[in-house]
């Protein structure tokens, strides 16, 4: 359960850095490890793109990883800035990006640290796929929504806490398939839609669209919209 933190602290796992600096070497390859990213992160993408304008907004990534969204944003114009803590996922990010002729700003920073720097300096916040693994993900919550400038949005993605989910995101996708590293989720982490809606509320955000995300590992294919059972996305945005 999301529950705010009452002191700031480093909201880090080492071994959720880990286990994504082990990835590092495969983060681009869509029949790696990363498949399931690289099969989604055109529908996200889009999904952001609808409903918040992209060109020339100075946009963050949290969790940037390899950047594999960061580049699809400076594709479209964006501005962006991807941070992490995963020292080689930042080296993959930033090599990619230079043979990619892309110009996007990546640092080895928390959402907590650079909010104390930056703070409502990004029109646009994203944070998918990262809440889930850190300790508090309220606290991560609460960094985001003070990142962002009035009248910005905010878009985060995570994974429901759900017997479904538990049977498909984590026994099936990691145990049974092998689509991602097992120990890739912890159960006790997952967070339940109602629990981020909250945490949003709680941060100053207005909560305006909690969507499932479905993705079939089989076809390969995903589909945004209906109840959050499994993946989901919260789009919100910061009261001007």
């Amino acid at each position: 359960m999301i529950e705010p933190s009452v002191v700031e602290v480093a909201n880090i796992d080492p071994r959720e850095a880990e286990k994504f600096d082990a990835l590092a070497a495969r983060w681009w390859d869509p029949e790696g490890d990363s498949r399931p990213l690289h099969d989604i992160n055109g529908p996200r993408v889009a999904y952001i793109e609808a409903r918040a304008e992209l060109a020339d907004r100075r946009v963050l990534d949290v969790g940037c990883g390899g950047g594999l969204l960061c580049e699809s944003l400076r594709e479209r114009g964006a501005e962006v800035t991807g941070i992490d803590v995963a020292d080689r996922a930042l080296g993959v990010a930033r090599l990619h990006a230079a043979e990619s002729g892309l110009d996007i700003e990546y640092r080895k920073i928390t959402a907590e640290a650079l909010a104390s720097e930056q703070a409502e300096a990004f029109d646009r916040v994203c944070c998918l796929e990262m809440l889930e693994h850190v300790p508090d993900p309220a606290q991560t919550v609460r960094a985001c929504a003070q990142l962002c400038r009035p009248g910005g949005q905010v878009f985060f993605s995570t994974i429901n806490r759900s017997p479904l989910a538990w049977s498909l995101a984590i026994v099936g996708a990691e145990y049974v398939l092998g689509l991602l590293p097992r120990g890739t989720h912890r159960y006790d982490r997952l967070i339940r839609p109602e629990e981020l809606a909250a945490a949003c509320r709680r941060a100053g955000l207005e909560v305006r669209e909690i969507s499932g995300l479905h993705y079939n590992p089989f076809s390969r294919t995903v589909r945004i919209g209906g109840a959050p059972r499994v993946n989901y996305l919260v789009h919100a945005r910061k009261p001007d």
